[in-house]
């Protein structure tokens, strides 16, 4: 397995390889990163993964001085999973004029649900994605569902500007009481973490009462909301969505999509259950 710095030495290794599945990530991997890794080597010969804190992507506020960098250990990982190559380069590297003024901006959804929450994030995540893809240049790339709006604004992002790639959504991995995977589980106490599965479980009971037949969508939210709310979380939104779209839910809609997003002390967490009406 290769450690690649610099997009120099990534291209003129890309030049010499035909087929290429791409996982891009922040580093401090977990299994559902893994698992990431697991697809993409059922897509493609060679599978690069990037490890970058991409600093567009976090808000005022938020954890990007913080959050874990942890090469060495995630390197570990990846060359044990087959991996051939890790493009893991300094913000100099990805950002040589410091600021980016050329930015990829999404539609109106980067300003709905986590975006209300999360003003610029997905304008970062969009123009990083983008300049990862321009310099990997794979003909696929995995994306988790845990992120489900990423997912969706990176399917959109790829369809609207013809970018020769295919984007293959793998599902979210959980631990064995239902808790989403995610970096930011690791800032919870001991007893935050035994809360968290209930998010997953507040979602599960939701999609069970529509698929029963009760379509009252906002009374559901409510519910979810209260549900949440009663056990101490911050609750920043539990919404009913078509799931291609994400537009807001309609009854008569058949493939739907539950998203929450709610604070456990001081650690946000999100989660998601596609199910059908």
């Amino acid at each position: 397995m290769k450690i690649i710095h610099t997009i120099k030495e990534l291209r003129e290794w890309r030049a010499g390889v035909s087929s290429v599945a791409f996982v891009p990530t922040m580093g401090n991997l977990h299994t559902g990163h893994l698992a990431l890794v697991k697809q993409a080597k059922q897509e493609a010969e060679n599978v690069v993964v990037s490890i970058f804190v991409n600093r567009l992507q976090f808000g005022q506020g938020e954890d990007f001085d913080k959050y874990p960098r942890t090469l060495e250990q995630d390197a570990a990982k990846l060359k044990e999973a087959g991996v051939a190559v890790v493009f893991a380069p300094d913000e100099a590297e990805l950002y040589p004029h410091v600021s980016q003024d050329y930015q990829v901006e999404p539609p109106h959804l980067q300003n709905e649900l986590c975006g209300v929450f999360r003003p610029g994030h997905f304008r970062g995540v969009a123009t990083v994605v983008t300049k990862l893809f321009n310099i990997v240049q794979a003909n696929v790339a995995c994306f988790g569902k845990k992120d489900y709006q990423q997912l969706t604004i990176i399917q959109g992002m790829v369809a609207d500007l013809n970018m020769p790639i295919k984007i293959v959504p793998v599902d979210t991995g959980r631990a064995e009481d239902g808790l989403a995977l995610s970096s930011r589980n690791q800032y919870l106490s001991e007893a935050e973490r035994a809360e968290a599965p209930r998010l997953y479980r507040v979602l599960t009971e939701l999609a069970n009462k529509v698929k029963s037949g009760d379509h009252d969508y906002v009374a559901h939210e409510q519910a979810a909301r209260k549900e949440l709310e009663v056990h101490g979380w911050v609750v920043d939104y539990v919404e009913i969505r078509e799931a291609s779209s994400l537009n807001v839910a309609r009854v008569g809609d058949h493939d739907l999509v539950v998203l929450a997003a709610a604070r456990l002390g001081s650690t946000r967490l999100i989660d998601n259950l596609e199910f059908a009406a």
